[in-house]
């Protein structure tokens, strides 16, 4: 993936937008733009999350 925001980053981002939403604060004008940034954050997330897990794996598999 060309963005290459770190996990903790693009958690806190989305947080932030997640709070916004339930907040009131984001019109109904940029709604779409926050939505389609959540998708892209927890896609990231997600990247990130399953690369660490194989890592560990590896690496538990690598002890045995």
């Amino acid at each position: 993936m060309a963005n290459k925001i770190s996990y903790d980053k693009a958690f806190e981002e989305l947080q932030k937008i997640v709070t916004d939403m339930e907040d009131g604060e984001i019109g109904v004008d940029v709604l779409s733009e926050k939505v389609k940034r959540a998708s892209e954050l927890i896609k990231i997330c997600k990247e990130k999350l399953t690369s660490t897990e194989d890592d560990i794996q590896k690496i538990l598999k690598d002890l045995d």
